[in-house]
């Protein structure tokens, strides 16, 4: 997923992030409300807003799910551009573009 910081904000980028389907994946859409339950504004087709806070939280969400083997890396991966230093919370579940 697409991903910069922006002081001191995770911003998650809109198109990469999971959508809710009503009849759509159980996995999926918990991965969704997930999401959005530790986000500080989710606003409707924008990016995502983390506060550093919820940032461990974050990781080891995001690495629960790579785990499960549901969801694919690209899925469960924070992409930062590359001169991004990449935060030690988020390491684990970080790459670059």
């Amino acid at each position: 997923m697409r991903s910069h910081i922006t002081d001191d904000i995770l911003f998650i980028a809109a198109e990469d992030l999971p959508t809710y389907k009503k009849t759509g994946s159980v996995v999926r859409n918990t991965y969704f409300w997930a999401l959005k339950a530790i986000a500080a504004y989710t606003p409707y087709e924008k990016d995502w807003e983390f506060d550093p806070e919820v940032w461990v939280a974050l990781k080891r969400m995001l690495l629960s799910f790579t785990e499960s083997g549901y969801l694919g890396l690209r899925e469960t991966t924070l992409e930062f551009p590359t001169d991004t230093e990449i935060p030690d919370s988020l390491r684990a579940v970080a790459t670059w573009e």
